[in-house]
C-alpha cells in the first residue's frame, strides 16, 4: 500500500526557492521508487513573509507546519531585512518555528568527502576520515532565556541583557538524544560546556554525568568550549559525538567544523 506524507515547504529567501525546487524533484523520484506519495504545501517564512504580512513567521505558516508529517526549510534572511526591529527579523521567525514545533535537538554532522580533502585549510592527515556528529540543544539556553532585551538603568544608560538558562529537564532530554546517538556510532560522547565559570554549565555537566550511569557502554568526556574549538582544529578525528548548548556550537565550534569539509544538518524532535 502506498504511504502518504504531508510536507510543508518553506522556501524562504535568497537561494531558498532554488534549493527547494530541486529538493522537491528529488523527493518525487524517491517517492516513485519507494511507493511513497508526498503531498506538498508551501508557506511563507522569513523575509518573504515579512514583506507579505509584516511577520517573519505568520500564524498560518506555523499551523500548517504543525499539521504536517515533515517540514522542509531552505534558507531565510538577507541584507534587506537586517535593520528591522529584532521581533520582525527573519531569524526571530526561525526561533519561533523551533519553539513552536518543540524542536529541541539539532543533529549536525561534519564529515569530509575524499574529493574535498585537499580543499581544506587543514592538512590532509588531519582531516581525512573526519566523521563527527554534533548534538546541539535548540530551544533553551541563551537564545530563549529570560529576561532578555535592552533596558534603561537607573542612570539612564542602556543595558543589553540575554539570559543563559537551562532546566534539568531540558538538559536531560538533549543528553539522552546525545547518548543514544553516540551508542549508534562509535560509543564516545564529549560534552562541551564552560563549567569553570558558568553556573548553568556546571548544572549541565552535573546532569550529563548523572545520565551517563544509564549508558555504561558510552565513553563520556568533557571539554571547555575554548579547548574544544582548538581540539577540533588540532585533532578532529578524536571526536565521535559532541553534545552542547546552542551558544557554544553556534560560534566557536561551528566555524571550526566547517573547515572539515561537507556540512549539513537535520532537526529532530
Amino acid at each position: 500500500m502506498t504511504k502518504k506524507y504531508r510536507i510543508t515547504l518553506l522556501p524562504g529567501d535568497g537561494i531558498g526557492p532554488e534549493i527547494m525546487a530541486v529538493t522537491v524533484e528529488v523527493l518525487k523520484v524517491i517517492g516513485k521508487q519507494c511507493d511513497i506519495q508526498f503531498e506538498f504545501s508551501e508557506a511563507p517564512m522569513g523575509g518573504v513573509a515579512i514583506d507579505a504580512t509584516g511577520e517573519p513567521l505568520p500564524a498560518d505558516t506555523l499551523e500548517m507546519c504543525r499539521n504536517s508529517d515533515a517540514v522542509l526549510l531552505a534558507a531565510i534572511g538577507g541584507y534587506k531585512w537586517d535593520n528591522l526591529p529584532r521581533h520582525q527579523r527573519p531569524e526571530t521567525g526561525l526561533l519561533g518555528l523551533r519553539s513552536g514545533l518543540g524542536l529541541f535537538a539539532n543533529l549536525r554532522p561534519a564529515t569530509i568527502l575524499p574529493q574535498l580533502v585537499d580543499a581544506s585549510t587543514l592538512k590532509r592527515e588531519v582531516v581525512a576520515g573526519v566523521d563527527i556528529m554534533v548534538v546541539r540543544e535548540l530551544t533553551g539556553g541563551i537564545y530563549f532565556g529570560k529576561p532578555k532585551g535592552v533596558f534603561a538603568t537607573e542612570t539612564g544608560e542602556q543595558r543589553g541583557v540575554n539570559t543563559m538558562a537551562y532546566t534539568e529537564a531540558e538538559i536531560d532530554r538533549i543528553g539522552r538524544v546525545a547518548f543514544e546517538t553516540a551508542r549508534k556510532r562509535g560509543g564516545k560522547l564529549c560534552s562541551v560546556d564552560k563549567a569553570n565559570v558558568l553556573e548553568v554549565s556546571q548544572l549541565w555537566r552535573d546532569r550529563i554525568i548523572l545520565l551517563s550511569s544509564e549508558y555504561p557502554d558510552v565513553e563520556l568526556s568533557h571539554l571547555y568550549v575554548d579547548n574544544a574549538a582548538m581540539q577540533l582544529v588540532r585533532a578532529p578525528k578524536q571526536f565521535d559525538t559532541i553534545v552542547t548548548g546552542n551558544l557554544f556550537w553556534r560560534y566557536p565550534l561551528r566555524c571550526r567544523s566547517h573547515a572539515h569539509g561537507q556540512y549539513r544538518h537535520v532537526t529532530i524532535s
